[in-house]
């Protein structure tokens, strides 16, 4: 159903209810540079330690002009809750319709002890000032992933 996203790919628009009653689009981010990576769950291990890396980061990437944001299936509230336990300051995205993931095509078939289910792909894009995918990680490693990200948007302008 979705085509493959590449580099230079225009980024697909989203229009998804954020943290705090806000809606995130990609239209307002439009000018400025977009790390989107995308999560499995909140408050899981990785995902817990990629959304502290990237916050712990947050002023180097504002120096590079880029903004953050993570998006999952997970709900609004959850994301509150998540944001609030570990000091997030980066806005996250609620696509419990998974339309966005699938979109981006990080809603996928996995497998687990043999068991398959559908499920997020943790990927990132760097999306540049006038809405194409600079760069696409995909199958992401957390480990030393924000700074190899951080360097990509730094290189980007």
């Amino acid at each position: 159903m979705t085509e493959t996203l590449d580099q230079g790919s225009l980024a697909p628009a989203f229009s998804l209810p954020g943290d705090g009653s806000t809606t995130l689009t990609l239209e307002a981010f439009r000018g400025r540079k977009l790390v989107l990576y995308f999560y499995p769950k909140d408050d899981t291990s990785g995902c817990t330690k990629e959304a502290i890396d990237f916050n712990a980061a947050r002023a180097d990437f504002n120096a590079a002009d880029t903004e953050i944001v993570g998006m999952s299936a997970d709900s609004v509230a959850r994301h509150d809750k998540f944001k609030k336990k570990h000091g997030l300051d980066f806005p996250l995205a609620a696509d419990e319709s998974r339309t966005t993931l699938e979109a981006y095509g990080v809603w996928v078939e996995k497998s687990m002890y043999g068991r398959k289910y559908m499920g997020i792909d943790r990927a990132t894009f760097l999306v540049d000032r006038s809405g194409k995918i600079a760069r696409i990680w995909r199958k992401v490693k957390v480990p030393g992933h924000v700074q190899e990200v951080l360097a990509a948007a730094r290189a980007l302008d």
